[in-house]
Formats: structure tokens, sequence, C-alpha cells
């Protein structure tokens, strides 16, 4: 019974979810962390070489139909990226789906995959591997470490850290947020400062505490894995190994418990 509470289907609808296949149908929702690197290695990448990899982009780059384009001669209207509202023009005519990588950004590597509608900010760092989906925002002095999988429309936010983390569609980490090890359910909002920390003080694995016990998850590093439109308030943090089901709330400058909570839960 408990293991059926723990599936990523408890957590999550991924019914439109694009990277749907990293998580098992019927194991743990945590084995999606330990398939990840394998999985970021195996999708195709576009050829970045036309880029500077490395080092700031001296120049605004638009990223339309798998080529780099120089924005010089381009009109860009910079609305919410996560609403469609970013817009790029050529001679007076849309590049529907055209991406933006402004310039001062850094891509580091060559394993980076950007969607349609992305806007990367200045002094954004991403490291590869790492695959952007659709309409999402990467904000100013975001950084984002590897093996991060963001989904369609989401934020990561100015000075949010992530690593080896999972965004799924409408995830938002909007301001000064650290995620390792961590998954985010569908429209899951982070209120600025929260913190999902991923390694105990004491060494060995995490292991989940629930009704029935303790589960053993396999993983020395896991941060906190948040079911669909799950909140958390401002400077709040969760320990190492912290599953939230469904519509809960983390109160601002709360510490959520490790542990098992179920949907709809309220951490005070």
């Amino acid at each position: 019974m408990i293991k059926n509470m723990l599936t990523a289907k408890s957590f999550f609808d991924l019914s439109d979810f694009s990277h749907c296949r990293i998580f098992p149908k019927e194991g743990y929702v945590w084995e999606a962390l330990k398939s990840l690197k394998d999985y970021m290695i195996a999708q195709d990448y576009p050829d970045l070489a036309s880029l500077p990899i490395g080092k700031p982009l001296p120049k605004t780059m638009i990223c339309f139909e798998g080529n780099f384009i120089d924005a010089d001669k381009m009109e860009i209207e910079y609305g919410d990226a996560t609403k469609g509202h970013l817009k790029v023009y050529k001679k007076g005519q849309q590049l529907a789906g055209a991406s933006v990588i402004m310039a001062g950004a850094v891509l580091l590597g060559n394993q980076i995959n950007l969607g349609t509608g992305v806007l990367i900010e200045p002094g954004a760092y991403i490291n590869s591997p790492a695959i952007i989906g659709d309409q999402t925002e990467v904000r100013q002095g975001a950084y984002l470490r590897g093996n991060c999988l963001i989904g369609k429309k989401c934020v990561v936010g100015h000075v949010t850290e992530v690593k080896h983390s999972i965004f799924l569609d409408g995830a938002k980490a909007g301001h000064f947020a650290y995620l390792g090890d961590s998954i985010l359910g569908n429209q899951v909002n982070l209120g600025a400062g929260t913190k999902m920390a991923n390694l105990k003080f004491i060494s060995g694995n995490i292991r989940i505490k629930t009704d029935n016990g303790q589960l053993d998850t396999g993983l020395r590093k896991m941060g906190a894995i948040l079911g669909d439109h799950v909140q958390t308030g401002c400077n709040s943090v969760t320990n190492p190994g912290t599953l939230l089901g469904k519509k809960s709330f983390v109160l601002p400058n709360t510490t959520a418990p490790s542990g098992y909570h179920g949907a709809n839960s309220i951490i005070r």
C-alpha cells in the first residue's frame, strides 16, 4: 500500500510531460533521480559550435529552427516567455517559436537543448547537460549546474541554483532558491529563498520516513519531491528526503521535516 502512495502517478499528472518516460510506472518516484544522468546523456542536442562555449555571449543571439543567429538586425519584444509573449521579428516578419539568449549568458558544454520561445537572461550560467522546455525563462544570475531537466513554461529565477533536478511543466523557482537532487511537479511555486537540502550531516543513504517505517532510497543525496500544485512560503527549507503530496503548503520561515507528507498537507 505504501509503495502505491510513493509512485510518480501519485505525485504528478504525467499525461502532458514530454519526458514522462524518465519516471518508472510502478517503482518509487525517486527512481527518476537515479536514471536522470543517463537519460540526459542519451538525448539529442543541437550543434553549439557557433556560440562561444564557456564565455559570456558578447551579443544577444536568436535560436530559430536549430540555427543561432545574431540578433543585431532583429526586433525583440521582451514579454513574459511563460505566457508566449516573447516575440522576435526579422524585417517585420515574426519568427514564430524563436528563443533568445541575451548577451552575458554563459553556456558550458555541448549538451544544451533549448525549446521554442525560451528566454535566457544576462548572467545566467548553464552547464551541460541541460534541457530547457518551451516558453521557459532562465533569469539573470540563475545557475544550472548540470543534469537539469526543465519542462515547459517554467521559471529558473534570479540567483536560483539548480543541480541534478527535474521541473515538470509550469514549475517556478523564481527567486534565490536552491534545488539539489529534487523534483518539482506541475505548477509548483517556490517562495523566495526556498532551500531544498540534499545531504545529511550523518553519512549514509537518505531514508524516507513513512507510517509503516523507513525506506532506504539508495541515494546518498536527495532533496525534495513536490507533487503537483505544491507551494512553499518565503525562506522555507526542506530537509533531505522530504516528499510532499499534491496541493500541499509549506508556510513561510518553516523547515519541512523529512519523510512522506500526504496530499493537502500544511507544514507549519
